[in-house]
């Protein structure tokens, strides 16, 4: 499995920015697709975006054009750059990976998660 360690978030204004980054460590991080979820209290961890071995992204409609994934294999690193957020989007973040055989994005196929920052929009 690979090790996972979120940072970057913390407690914004509607309409700010804020980078979330996400560090790998223990395997090739080449090797994998990467995903960020949220999840807010009493609801189900939702996808918010995902990047494949190949760079192909996905994204969630709710953050479709405000967010931004991406990687850096050479820092082992995935980001998720939020733009125009909205105080919906306040939650918990959590960076995951899966290794890249062609299985969904459904989470039940991550096995490796980070441990969650939280992002708090006020409006």
């Amino acid at each position: 499995q690979v090790q996972l360690v979120e940072s970057g978030g913390g407690l914004v204004q509607a309409g700010d920015s804020l980078r979330l980054s996400c560090a790998a460590s223990g395997r090739t991080f080449s090797w994998y697709d990467m995903g960020w979820f949220r999840q807010a209290p009493g609801k189900e961890r939702e996808l918010v975006a995902a990047i494949g071995r190949s760079g192909s992204t996905y994204y969630a409609d709710s953050v479709k054009g405000r967010f931004t994934i991406s990687r850096d294999n050479a820092k082992n690193t995935v980001y998720l750059q939020m733009s125009s957020l909205k105080p919906e989007d306040t939650s918990t973040y959590f960076c995951a990976a899966k290794i890249s055989t062609g299985t969904n994005y459904d989470p039940r196929n991550f096995g490796s998660w980070g441990q969650g920052t939280q992002v708090t929009v006020s409006s």
